[in-house]
């Protein structure tokens, strides 16, 4: 499978973007979808993830501002950013994986969507 992340850009804080995934290939397969992100000084950090049984799971940090969402029939997961502040800024990426016995496996990652907040 091949992921295309897309949606980033600037914003104010308060604001919103919403982060588009798009998949070419066998994405079915694959039953995990993720966001992560690279802030600056930081290693790469899960943000969000959903099954395809819609079971969601947050970072703390974005929790009640970000929503991540299934595109059904279609090749494609989004994750909806409000109120953003400037410690979201950073390259996001996305990821199918596998979540089976209670262990998150992550897939191949596409390039990131660069996000800037300005205060």
């Amino acid at each position: 499978v091949q992921l295309q992340a897309s949606g980033g850009g600037l914003v104010q804080a308060g604001g919103s973007l919403r982060l588009s995934c798009t998949a070419s290939g066998d994405f079915y397969k694959f039953n995990l979808r993720s966001w992560y992100r690279r802030t600056p000084g930081k290693q790469r950090e899960l943000v969000a993830d959903i099954t395809t049984d819609d079971e969601r799971s947050y970072a703390n940090a974005v929790k009640g501002r970000f929503t991540i969402s299934n595109e059904y029939g279609q090749d494609v997961f989004y994750l909806q950013m409000n109120n953003l502040k400037p410690e979201d800024t950073g390259v996001y990426y996305c990821n199918a994986g596998y979540l089976g016995a209670g262990r998150k496996t992550l897939g191949p990652w596409g390039p990131g969507t660069l996000v800037t907040v300005s205060s």
